[in-house]
């Protein structure tokens, strides 16, 4: 249009004359072709300087994204080296720290005990100065309720009703030994402090029919080895080497995620991830039994910062797993068995509707159960590949409930850049459908942990009701008959996690991860001297086990029948039991 313009006031006037006038027409239409030819060399020329503009406009954020991803795979492997440099600097030259060993004990009034790990001598009772009346265990046993709670400790007999409310275990626990001999349950959680500092103002009496059985007392002795050897002292050194194995993993993880070139080098990093959960959470474990310091506090509070790695709460595993350890495999008091409507471990746990203690809901088979229950080995690795998810809506619902916790404000921070990275990380793939992939592919990894959970229990024995009633099903039977352990060479303790050694764990759950080996030799001793049964297969056998237990299981529930009671029964129950 400018050109167009100028060539306009250009051309000449008509003023007369024929010629002259045609000769300016002429002259005036080959300026316009002329400027036309340069008005689109002008439109080239623009169109080129507009392009190089927006270029040299956008080139400084390219480069500016090229220079921070290049920065972040930069970064990224110099920790990667220095991790790998780490390990293998530990793994060469740092040995395990050995704690000397304590002579013999020959005092019946003394008793060795730990406190953050360090085993002593210490009087068997707690100072008493106070006449004690005497009860007999029945006695004792009529007081186990919520409102009325005793408990037997090495033939004293204590209330706990009020303290139990506020029992950093949980309250739950506590029910599931009231009105029982809990000496061995007390023993093998409580440091020696607790002995002496809390003990005594709880002391209400004596048991005058106080017994113990040949093979508990074995059990006994072989928990005062390990701690005449110090075997609960904890080898720092141990988790120095864990913790850069888990850096390594977790940079890795993140270097192949992120800086990865290809889809799959992007999922190959979803999958490191993945082991890195599961990893992780050999020490999530060992912190929240104050398996590492041995301080109640000092283990919760690193195990609540570290739910920024793991999305995983540690005053909802406490309380679960403390239940689960003190009322295991129990149909309604253990909640690691409490899978209805989607998994169910035994028949019996639908033989009739129950009330969970620990879901405060009361449990049956529906339409829905029968299905889901009835086709649950085909679908049992499906299920363990998402249970990661399931894990973040118990830890959140457990974090906002009205219960008294520990750390929760912590956790609670924790969670939220536990989600922040994990998203951040998702959304950074090149598609949405590479997102999904990563997403699914990292939490069906850490499915492994599940599996490995569930082995160590599923295919072993359930019962209903509450243990400890009498020397047939007390602490240690309790424990063997419901854990089973997995055959593993030495080399490869540390992708089993601990969980290797579920029995020894479930008996002593306070010793450190690297001493379960040595107390599993002493622990087959006593089970070979008393005739006690001692579980344990390879891994994969031990999930074969696992799928045949919830195979049979499946098929009792596909042939169940609805009942006059609107709930489906199982036939076979029936038959078993002569019901009717």
């Amino acid at each position: 249009r400018i050109f167009r313009w100028r060539s306009r006031r250009q051309e000449p006037h008509a003023s007369g004359g024929g010629r002259s006038s045609s000769v300016a027409r002429a002259r005036s239409r080959r300026l316009h072709q002329s400027s036309m030819s340069s008005a689109a060399a002008w439109r080239l020329r623009a169109a080129a300087l507009v392009a190089s503009g927006a270029s040299a406009v956008a080139a400084p954020q390219t480069v500016h994204a090229d220079c921070s991803e290049a920065a972040l795979a930069g970064s990224l492997q110099w920790a990667i080296a220095i991790a790998v440099v780490a390990l293998l600097v530990q793994l060469l030259f740092v040995r395990a720290l050995r704690v000397g060993e304590h002579a013999a004990n020959k005092d019946d009034g003394l008793t060795f005990r730990e406190d953050e790990g360090i085993s002593k001598l210490v009087p068997l009772h707690p100072e008493v100065k106070k006449p004690l009346k005497e009860y007999t265990m029945e006695e004792v046993g009529q007081h186990d309720a919520s409102e009325d709670m005793w408990v037997c400790v090495d033939g004293f007999v204590y209330d706990v009703t009020n303290y139990s409310k506020k029992h950093p275990g949980g309250f739950l626990t506590m029910m599931n030994v009231a009105g029982k001999d809990c000496t061995d349950a007390f023993m093998n959680y409580h440091p020696a402090r607790i002995t002496r500092t809390m003990l005594p103002s709880l002391v209400i009496g004596k048991v005058s029919d106080y017994k113990v059985a040949p093979h508990v007392a074995d059990f006994r002795e072989v928990r005062q080895e390990l701690l005449r050897r110090n075997l609960y002292a904890t080898d720092m050194t141990f988790y120095m080497k864990m913790g850069t194995w888990y850096a390594l993993l977790f940079l890795s993880a993140l270097y192949l995620s992120l800086v990865g070139d290809c889809m799959a080098t992007r999922m190959t990093g979803a999958l490191m991830m993945g082991i890195f959960w599961q990893q992780l959470a050999g020490l999530g474990h060992d912190l929240g039994h104050s398996g590492v310091t041995h301080v109640f506090w000092k283990d919760h509070l690193v195990g609540s910062v570290l739910s920024s790695l793991m999305g995983i709460s540690t005053c909802w595993w406490k309380r679960n797993h403390n239940t689960h350890h003190v009322a295991c495999n129990s149909i309604e008091h253990d909640p690691d068995i409490q899978h209805m409507p989607i998994l169910a471990v035994s028949p019996q746990i639908w033989d009739k509707p129950f009330w969970s203690t620990y879901y405060n809901k009361w449990v049956k088979m529906d339409a829905f159960a029968r299905w889901a229950v009835g086709h649950q080995d085909r679908l049992f690795f499906l299920v363990m590949g998402l249970a990661r998810f399931n894990l973040y809506v118990q830890s959140l619902v457990h974090l906002c409930a009205s219960e008294k916790m520990y750390y929760r404000k912590t956790e609670l921070v924790s969670m939220l850049v536990y989600f922040g990275w994990v998203l951040g990380v998702t959304f950074s793939q090149r598609s949405l459908l590479e997102s999904v992939m990563w997403l699914l592919i990292s939490h069906g990894a850490s499915g492994l942990l599940h599996v490995q959970i569930v082995a160590s229990h599923w295919a072993m024995n359930v019962y209903h009701g509450k243990a400890y009633n009498d020397d047939a099903d007390e602490w240690y039977l309790t424990q063997i008959k419901t854990t089973m352990n997995v055959d593993t060479n030495p080399w490869l303790d540390f992708v089993h996690i601990g969980l290797q050694f579920q029995i020894e764990h479930h008996l002593y759950p306070r010793l450190p991860r690297h001493s379960l080996r040595a107390a599993r030799e002493l622990v087959q001793g006593v089970c070979a001297k008393h005739g006690i049964h001692y579980h344990e297969p390879g891994f994969f056998q031990a999930v074969a086990e696992t799928c045949g237990a919830l195979a049979a299981a499946a098929a009792d529930a596909r042939m169940t029948k609805k009942g006059k009671s609107g709930f489906y029964e199982s036939v076979l129950w029936d038959g078993l039991t002569l019901s009717g």
